[in-house]
């Protein structure tokens, strides 16, 4: 595996899991948290997401064949529960006030999946490690890239806490809408491609 397979990787998954785009959605899910449960939030969401998505690169390819389940179909299936998410965030529904107390764990939903381990996330790992042309040498060297973007996602949470104080809560609501238009034009993308027979949401 060469050095430009390796960049061509980390700038693939970079795209697909967006570690940028992903810090003002985890400022709109954690925005009536405290500082200390943000962060815990952020760690396990990024624990959780890596071994969701090692887990796909390395067995996702057998399981969808298995079922008989084209990768096209997959990104469909992703592209509609993204879109779902999205109009949660847009009309402010399923992101309650009291979550916490309702017993729902935001760093398993929505933040590790869909929104770092995202349906194109997913859908990367599997094609960039074909089990026809990869081993699992090459296959552990991308899951190594993998693991460097998911860090680059931590640590631009982890400072997500500056980002709250200087645009405050209001700020952390329009942004939580902004976000959600943008998820759910992703999302369209994502179907709309899969129906021309194109894998990703380009």
């Amino acid at each position: 595996m060469t050095w430009n397979e390796l960049l061509f990787d980390f700038v693939t998954l970079w795209v697909t899991v967006d570690p940028i785009g992903t810090v003002p959605l985890y400022l709109a899910v954690t925005k009536d948290m405290t500082m200390a449960a943000r962060k815990r939030a952020a760690v396990r969401a990024t624990i959780i997401a890596f071994f969701l998505l090692a887990g796909f690169l390395y067995l996702g390819q057998y399981l969808l064949e298995t079922m008989r389940i084209e990768m096209l179909s997959f990104q469909i299936a992703g592209g509609i529960v993204l879109f779902l998410f999205a109009l949660s965030m847009i009309f402010d529904q399923g992101l309650p006030h009291n979550a916490a107390d309702a017993g729902h764990d935001v760093a398993i939903f929505p933040l590790a999946m869909p929104s770092i381990a995202t349906p194109g996330a997913l859908l990367s790992v599997v094609v960039l490690t074909d089990n026809n042309t990869h081993n699992f040498f090459q296959e552990t060297l991308t899951c190594i890239v993998m693991a460097l973007v998911l860090g680059a996602t931590l640590v631009l949470m982890l400072l997500g806490g500056w980002i709250i104080k200087l645009i405050g809560r209001s700020g952390t609501h329009i942004l939580s809408r902004v976000m959600g238009m943008m998820l759910a034009a992703v999302a369209v993308q994502m179907v709309y491609s899969a129906f021309h027979g194109s894998l990703g949401p380009g």
